[in-house]
This record gives structure tokens, C-alpha cells and sequence, in this order.
């Protein structure tokens, strides 16, 4: 269904709109009672589903967060008026860099989100929409970044934070495990991902299974 939210938080008939759209079009409703949070590297980055805007307060008084990173980018939906209202309200810097769920990112927008987590100010929070995929891919980046193994940071893509490898989203699963066997302990990962980083080819390599995918894409509605 698309967005029945037309833009505008300045009256109550469109702050009214904006929660509908994020609570019923969204499925904000199921994220009200469930959130998959956790730290990533404590008092450095955290990961979470959209947060509400009471979460989101909640986690800025709990961590200190400073910088969101938001992987759904500027959807224009309820749920993504009201966090930027309320990021701004709280004084943290908003960042978008968006990715889908189910495809390998460009090597621009993989730069863009290296970029994003290099320079933020920390604590940061990354963001998707269920907390599961592109989230745990970020994550993963992140770690990365500061030494991890492959095998490390690919924890962060688990059932855990409901991440199904066998699904669309396990493309974001494959750009890691391509890196760990074309260029980990010789190639920095951001030195990889300008210079050698194919996602044609990596998306061209990967299968899904059909049950997982109807799951993520028709139950789950994954982006």
C-alpha cells in the first residue's frame, strides 16, 4: 500500500495522518511493542528497527546518541516525518544513506554509507525499517572499518535480528563473504569497494529460496 501521508506536521489533521500512515501503512504498529536495539560497539554505534519517536528520546537519553543513520532514506512517509522531526528536536545530526534490503547497494551508495560511518559523531544509531538487513549490514561495515574480521562482523547479519541469508537480503551477506575471499588481510575494505567492488557480478552469483523470499517480501514486507 502507499503512503497515505501527504506531508506536514504543522496541523493536527496532518500530524494525525502521519501516525496512521506510520502505525497501519507502515506496519509502525508491530515496532510500538518490538524492537530488535542492541549495541554494536558500546558507546560507539547501535542498531535498530524505526524507531518511534518515544523510542527514539529513550535512546538518546540511555546512549547519548548523536548522529542517526537512517538506511531507508527520505521515504516521505509518516514514519519518516515524524523521526526527523524529533531527531531535530533533539539536536542530532540526520543522516540518510539508502539501501534496499534486496539488492547488492551501488558502489556509490556503499561509499556514501562508509563515508557516513566514518564521520559521524558518535555514539551513532543506524536505522532501517526492521532492523534486520540493512542495519546488520551497516553494522557489519562498521566493523570492518575498525579491524574486524569478516567473520566477526558477519554476526551482525543473523537470525537474531531477523537476517534470513537465504532470502533476497542475502545479497548484502554475499558483498562481505566476496571481500573475505578476494581481498581480506591484503585490501582495506573502503580501499576494495572504490577500486575492484562489483555488485552486477555479486547479484549475479546469488540465489535465494523461494519460501524465504515470499516471507520477507510478501509477509514481512521487506524494502
Amino acid at each position: 500500500m502507499e503512503s497515505i501521508y501527504r506531508g506536514g506536521l504543522d496541523t493536527p489533521g496532518g500530524r494525525r495522518r502521519a501516525w496512521v500512515d506510520s502505525l497501519l501503512v507502515d506496519h509502525g504498529v508491530f515496532r510500538l511493542a518490538w524492537t530488535n536495539a542492541s549495541a554494536v560497539v558500546p558507546g560507539r554505534l547501535y542498531r535498530c528497527n524505526h524507531p518511534p519517536p518515544g523510542r527514539l528520546t529513550a535512546m538518546v537519553r540511555r546512549w547519548g546518541i548523536r548522529t542517526v543513520l537512517n538506511l531507508r532514506g527520505a521515504t516521505g512517509n509518516g514514519s519518516d516525518a515524524l523521526s526527523r522531526e524529533r531527531a531535530r528536536h533533539l539536536g542530532l545530526a540526520f543522516v540518510d544513506a539508502p539501501m534496499s534490503s534486496g539488492r547488492a547497494p551501488s558502489r556509490e551508495r556503499l561509499m556514501v554509507l562508509l563515508e557516513a560511518l566514518r564521520t559521524m559523531r558518535e555514539p551513532g544509531l543506524v536505522y532501517c525499517k526492521s532492523g534486520a538487513d540493512r542495519a546488520g549490514f551497516a553494522a557489519a561495515v562498521f566493523l570492518l572499518l575498525q579491524g574486524a574480521t569478516v567473520k566477526q562482523a558477519m554476526r551482525q547479519l543473523s537470525m537474531r535480528w531477523g537476517h534470513w541469508h537465504r532470502s533476497r537480503a542475502g545479497v548484502l551477506d554475499a558483498v562481505l563473504q566476496t571481500y573475505e575471499r578476494e581481498a581480506e588481510g591484503r585490501v582495506a575494505f573502503r580501499d576494495w569497494v572504490r577500486d575492484c567492488y562489483d555488485p552486477d557480478a555479486i547479484a549475479g552469483g546469488f540465489t535465494t529460496r523461494r519460501l524465504h523470499a515470499f516471507i520477507t517480501d510478501r509477509v514481512l514486507h521487506r524494502e
